[in-house]
């Protein structure tokens, strides 16, 4: 491919993942949206995803454009074996050109000949990190469809899609820390009311239930919260009786 190609792809995926960033994207579906692009770009492809595992070695399929990936991670976490998960444990791209004489993963290869017309699989490790690993795959239903230029593109994809889920993982984190804050601040506010404490009284106690009951502090003021709702309507009831 010539080196303006890649250039203009790379122009093209950083504008993509610009705009995820600026959308605030929920991670899943900003995933799709570039694992999809890269069905598009890379030569020959047809079909593509991403597979995520652990260190119990168990699969599940993150994101896909076909049902055929997600045939195909069911088959890895069954078996324990495949390019995907090959190309997350030893940290390099997996290249299967024909998968009808590729006899790497037998119990794979068989499975996968008798329940998809998959021949040419394509895998680069995502990231490897917390007990999680993951790969982007790119998948075609002809032998030998994936060319040196395939190669480059996919490459070229896989490490801005890893920059961009990092990033949207990030996000995710805040907004959920977020969440937490507002959720921990009612919590406190139900407190001060019942028992006429100020916010650091009230913050105090409810790291004291935490630490006392061994549970997250999240979970006890959601806990909270929620036991407050019905009180709130019984009295509001009983005063217009």
């Amino acid at each position: 491919m010539a080196r303006e190609d890649v250039n203009t792809v790379v122009a093209q995926l950083a504008g993509l993942i610009a705009e995820l960033d600026r959308n605030g994207m929920e991670t899943t579906v900003g995933l799709y949206e570039l694992v999809d692009s890269g069905a598009r770009h890379v030569a020959g492809c047809q079909y593509a995803g991403i597979t995520m595992a652990d260190k119990t070695k168990a699969v599940s399929n993150v994101v896909a454009t076909h049902r055929y990936p997600m045939v195909l991670d069911a088959i890895q976490n069954r078996c324990g074996e495949g390019p995907c998960l090959e190309a997350v444990w030893q940290h390099h791209v997996m290249h299967v050109e024909d998968l009808n004489i590729d006899q790497r993963w037998p119990n794979y290869q068989r499975h996968a000949l008798e329940q998809t017309p998959i021949r040419s699989i394509l895998s680069y490790e995502l990231f490897a990190a917390s007990g999680s690993m993951a790969a982007l795959n790119f998948y075609a239903e002809h032998p030998y469809s994936f060319t040196d230029e395939s190669l480059e593109i996919g490459g070229v994809f896989a490490a801005h899609v890893a920059l961009a889920w990092s990033m949207m993982r990030r996000q995710d984190q805040f907004r959920s820390a977020l969440a937490s804050r507002d959720v921990i601040g009612q919590a406190k506010g139900v407190i001060m009311e019942r028992f006429n404490l100020d916010a650091v009284e009230a913050f105090e106690l409810l790291s004291r239930l935490s630490q006392k009951s061994n549970t997250k502090l999240i979970e006890i003021a959601t806990s909270l919260i929620d036991s407050e709702h019905p009180l709130k309507r019984r009295h509001q009831t009983e005063r217009g009786a």
